[in-house]
């Protein structure tokens, strides 16, 4: 299990919904933000039919006030909604140009994306926004660097990251976040009225459950905590 490149100074992370980063890579991100890196946050959705029994209307603006204040706690600044309709994410062209024309706006070396697999383990089915996402922002990344395939962003100059990393998939290479599993759990614990709705638990104990799962050790790599990835190559 290799160590995560982190020879570089931009990126960030592409996930459908407000908590998705917090559920697997908020540890890493609070490692990458204390060694000085920009990292931001594009979000395909607001999160709005995420909460039982709270109209999308008055879920939405609550999950972005969330998510803004769960980046904070691991030390990002700039978060961007896409605002797609939550649940109802296609796999498209229009979501891989918006996509493209992102990592051409933030210039990113590297772009961290959620699970998009069909499951997430035997039996355990993945979220469809998950899949459409994931895979839109991976053909996505090729796209910003091509100014032929998408014309109408030519006011946006071409970008290539160098690396795709995807959280939650089948790990190839791992970072040591030991030392930023607090920042992780405090960043979960803003998900505060999500977390509720999910559990009758109080909710610093459950995003410490969430972020203990997501953090254990891993064969082949010596840390006592780590996060997963799969990396994937593009050569920017």
């Amino acid at each position: 299990m290799e160590q995560l490149p982190e020879d570089w100074e931009r990126g960030i992370v592409i996930v459908a919904h407000p908590d998705d980063i917090e559920y697997g890579a908020a540890a890493a991100v609070a490692r990458w933000t204390r060694q000085g890196k920009d990292i931001r946050y594009v979000l395909v959705t607001s999160g709005e039919a995420g909460i039982a029994g709270l109209p999308p209307g008055e879920s939405g603006p609550l999950r972005e006030a969330e998510e803004i204040a769960a980046a904070k706690s691991v030390g990002v600044g700039e978060v961007e909604f896409l605002g797609y309709p939550d649940g109802r994410v296609e796999e498209s062209l229009a979501l891989r140009r918006d996509l493209a024309a992102a990592i051409r706006r933030h210039r990113p070396e590297m772009v961290v994306l959620f699970n998009f697999g069909d499951g997430w383990a035997p039996g355990y089915a993945n979220s469809a926004d998950h899949r459409a996402v994931g895979r839109a922002a991976l053909d996505a990344i090729s796209d910003a660097g091509n100014e032929w395939i998408f014309p109408d962003l030519a006011d946006l100059p071409i970008w290539s990251p160098r690396w795709a990393a995807v959280m939650g998939s089948k790990p190839t290479h791992a970072v040591d976040v030991t030392a930023t599993i607090e920042p992780a759990v405090e960043s979960l614990i803003a998900h505060r009225r999500y977390l509720e709705a999910l559990s009758p638990d109080p909710v610093p104990d459950q995003a410490r459950a969430i972020v203990d799962m997501s953090t254990g050790p891993i064969d082949g790599f010596p840390a006592d905590r780590a996060t997963g990835f799969e990396l994937y190559y593009f050569g920017g």
